[in-house]
C-alpha cells in the first residue's frame, strides 16, 4: 500500500469511533501491535528529542525501503509512534521524504494532545523524515 492509501485507511478506522476515548483506546491498542525496537537498541540516540515521554526510534533499510521499529514508556505515545510506523514503515525514502502529514489533523490527532504531546508528535514524525533523508543520501551515493 502507498502512504497516501495507509493514511485514507486510518482516517477511515478513526471515523468508526464517536469520541475521543474511544480514539484513545484505539491508539493504545495500535501501540500494542507496534513493532518493538531491540532492548539493545534503546540507547541515548535512538531517542527523539522533543518528546515529553521515552520514545526510541530505529530504521533499517530492506530491499531499498526504510523500516522502522520504536517504543515508548507511555502507551498514549507508544500509540501515536505506532501510527506514524504504520504509514512510513516499508516505504522508499523518497516517498516518506514528500509525504504529507494531512491525516493526522483529518483524525483530529494533534488538537486532542496535550501541548507537549503535540510537539511530541512533530518531532517524531521530523525525526521518520530524517532517517528518510538519510537512506536518501546513501541511494544516491
Amino acid at each position: 500500500m502507498t502512504i497516501k492509501e495507509i493514511q485514507e485507511e486510518l482516517v477511515d478506522e478513526f471515523s468508526m469511533f464517536d469520541d475521543w476515548m474511544e480514539r484513545y483506546e484505539h491508539m493504545i491498542e495500535l501501540g500494542k501491535s507496534l513493532p518493538l525496537i531491540d532492548e539493545e537498541l534503546k540507547t541515548e540516540d535512538k531517542l527523539i528529542k522533543g518528546c515529553q515521554s521515552r520514545v526510541w526510534l530505529n530504521a533499517d533499510t530492506r530491499d531499498g525501503k526504510v523500516v522502522f521499529t520504536a517504543d515508548s514508556d507511555a502507551v498514549i505515545t507508544k500509540g501515536i509512534i505506532a501510527i506514524l510506523i504504520r504509514v512510513f514503515s516499508n516505504q522508499k525514502p523518497e516517498d516518506i521524504i514528500n509525504a504529507d502529514t494531512h491525516f493526522i489533523d483529518e483524525i483530529g490527532l494533534k488538537e486532542h494532545l496535550s501541548p507537549t504531546r503535540a510537539n511530541g508528535l512533530v518531532s517524531m514524525v521530523k525525526q521518520l523524515k530524517l532517517y528518510a533523508v538519510a537512506y536518501q543520501a546513501q541511494l544516491n551515493n
